[in-house]
Parts: C-alpha cells; sequence; structure tokens
C-alpha cells in the first residue's frame, strides 16, 4: 500500500518552481539533444586551444618554483607575471600560492600549505 501526498488546491507555485535537479536534467536533456543533431565533432570545446605557449608555461612554472625554493625578494611586476594577475593587497593567494608584500615593491612568494596557520586577513 502506498500512501500519496493529498493535493492542495492552494498551492500552485509548486508547478512553476522546478528543483536543481529537474533543471540540471533539463539542461543535459538539451545537450544531448544538441550532440545528436549535430554531432559531437562540432563542439568548440572538445578542440585543443592553438594559443597555449607550452615553453613560456615552462618557464614560468621553473621560476614561480625557484622564487619559492629560494625566498628571492620580487617586484610587483615579477610577482604579476609569476602569479598571472597583478597583486591588489598585501596578501594576495591564487593557484596555491601566497605573494606578500615586505614593503614598497618587494614581495616573497610560498606555497600554501608554507603559510603559518596564525596569520589572517
Amino acid at each position: 500500500m502506498s500512501a500519496t501526498q493529498p493535493k492542495d488546491p492552494n498551492n500552485n507555485n509548486s508547478n512553476a518552481e522546478i528543483n536543481p535537479e529537474q533543471a540540471l536534467g533539463l539542461v543535459s536533456l538539451g545537450l544531448m539533444q544538441k550532440l545528436s543533431d549535430k554531432g559531437i565533432a562540432d563542439l568548440n570545446w572538445l578542440k585543443e586551444d592553438e594559443k597555449c605557449d607550452t615553453y613560456e608555461l615552462r618557464q614560468r612554472l621553473e621560476l614561480t618554483s625557484l622564487a619559492i625554493e629560494t625566498g628571492a625578494p620580487l617586484s610587483t611586476t615579477e610577482v604579476s607575471k609569476l602569479l598571472g594577475v597583478r597583486p591588489g593587497s598585501s596578501k594576495v593567494e591564487r593557484g596555491g600560492l601566497i605573494a606578500k608584500k615586505l614593503s614598497r615593491n618587494v614581495w616573497r612568494l610560498i606555497k600554501s600549505s608554507q603559510e603559518s596557520s596564525h596569520w589572517r586577513n
């Protein structure tokens, strides 16, 4: 025996609203329909990005590693190049790295895991 919930005639907004799972299902259904109509070859996000310069990326990663290992002071421009964004405050965290401002135009990079837990914003 299954119990059904009584329908409330005053509760009309339940038909108009959908929950997040239903919304995701509708989006997925729409995507699957587009894939079946057009084919998978037309999707731009599956193509490899030709704009990626692997040499520059490798050089940037090696320089970041060297800056962390040595603890060398860096200028704001150097930190901007290594992090990929200009620091906007005295402490910037991005991609597992923390750039701390020591003085005017002097920064130091450290890994997030090396950060002492007692320091707060």
